[in-house]
């Protein structure tokens, strides 16, 4: 019987003090915290971080095309001697000279043709000399003809009057038939003189050639890029060239392209080419050749410089090709990054920076245009690399497109 009555009366002694300590602990939570407290809860909130944005904003872009490769000639005269065997006495031009069409560069000695045009000359004067004996040789044997024909009638008229014999009259006849002939030989010695006469101006003609090739002249007009002839040399048509020129100054970037974009690359399309030295010269494209070599997998392409000023074969060079413009959104290259191949950027909302892929499309100027994935007016964060990840918060410093 005590037994029972102890009991309840320990669970009513358990349930009285639950209950005071759930007072005790709800008068504790309703006591303010102290102001040390707040203070540091709040230092261990994360501070934004100042970080430059830029909105993604349109421009024009032009699509390029990167050739690489030597400056030369479009087309390369050679020029050597006509004439071999002759020493050279005069040299009038040196590298660098822009020349005409028909301009002396170099002179050869003559002396030995002169003396053969000397003769030439006599020999002309002798054949006009015997062309003048034989002209009067055929006067004199036409009149000695015409004689022998006018006998023959006379002898032939006596014989049939009975005062002349048939001797007289053959032997008339045989004195004529001689004067036709020595007329014939008379006639063909003109003949042979004259044809001795246009032998020798013949002659005289080649010779007048022959002095006229010892003046070395230019095929046309250029520019001298190098120049062999020596003075005091003899001319010899074997070895190397006396002149070279680059026909009419025009100067080509002869360069190669990766066969990707062989097929973009048109004849007409404008490009820039940049010397070694640095200076950028207007250019267009001239050929594409239709052939990519098949161990470098590259293709030939030829670009024809504006004005060539300062530039000179056989030095690297390389070319931009235009191949077409767009006005296209875009963003500084310096506010992409890459995972896997995948372009993406890093955006300001609400002070909360956020992760964005995009699709890129043509490259230009420190520039990329966005095809897909941003729209205009987005702010990307100006440098991709800035350490920030996605879900940093941030404090947006708004910078202009045209200060980066």
């Amino acid at each position: 019987m005590r037994r029972s009555i102890v009991i309840p009366a320990l669970v009513v002694l358990g349930l009285a003090g639950a209950g005071a300590a759930w007072k005790f602990g709800s008068a504790q939570a309703a006591r303010p915290e102290p102001k040390d407290k707040v203070s540091a809860n709040l230092a261990h909130q994360p501070t934004p971080q100042p970080v430059t944005v830029v909105a993604a904003r349109a421009h024009d872009i032009v699509e390029t095309v990167l050739a690489t490769g030597t400056l030369v000639a479009r087309n390369e005269v050679l020029i050597g001697p006509e004439i071999e065997g002759l020493r050279i006495v005069e040299l009038l031009a040196e590298e660098g000279d822009k020349v005409e069409k028909g301009a002396v560069l170099v002179r050869l000695q003559r002396d030995a043709l002169d003396a053969q045009l000397a003769q030439s000359d006599a020999a002309l004067t002798r054949a006009d000399a015997a062309i003048g004996q034989a002209t009067n040789q055929i006067a004199q044997s036409e009149a000695n003809a015409a004689w022998t024909k006018v006998d023959v009638e006379r002898a032939r008229s006596l014989l049939g009057r009975g005062a002349s014999t048939q001797a007289a009259v053959d032997q008339k006849n045989a004195a004529a038939l001689t004067g036709q002939a020595q007329l014939r030989g008379a006639r063909d010695a003109l003949d042979l003189a004259r044809a001795d006469k246009a032998s020798l101006e013949a002659q005289r003609r080649e010779l007048q050639v022959r002095i006229a090739r010892t003046e070395v002249r230019s095929p046309s007009a250029g520019v001298i890029s190098r120049r062999s002839a020596k003075l005091g040399a003899v001319a010899a048509a074997a070895g190397d060239p006396l002149f070279r020129i680059v026909e009419n100054g025009t100067i080509e970037l002869e360069a190669e392209v990766p066969e990707a974009r062989m097929g973009v690359v048109k004849a007409g399309q404008k490009a820039v080419v940049t010397l070694a030295n640095g200076t950028r010269v207007d250019a267009h494209v001239r050929l594409a050749a239709s052939e990519v070599d098949r161990n470098t997998r590259l293709g030939r392409v030829r670009l024809t410089l504006v004005s060539p000023e300062g530039a000179a074969t056989g030095s690297f060079a390389r070319g931009l090709i235009e191949i077409r413009q767009a006005r296209a959104l875009t963003v500084p290259i310096s506010a992409l990054s890459y995972d896997n191949g995948v372009a993406q950027v890093l955006i300001a909302v609400d002070g909360v920076v956020r992760l964005k892929p995009v699709q890129l499309g043509l490259v230009d100027g420190g520039r990329a245009e966005v095809l897909s994935g941003l729209t205009e007016g987005e702010e990307v964060v100006a440098r991709a690399g800035s350490f920030l990840r996605p879900g940093d918060l941030v404090a947006p410093v708004r910078q202009q497109t045209g200060a980066l």
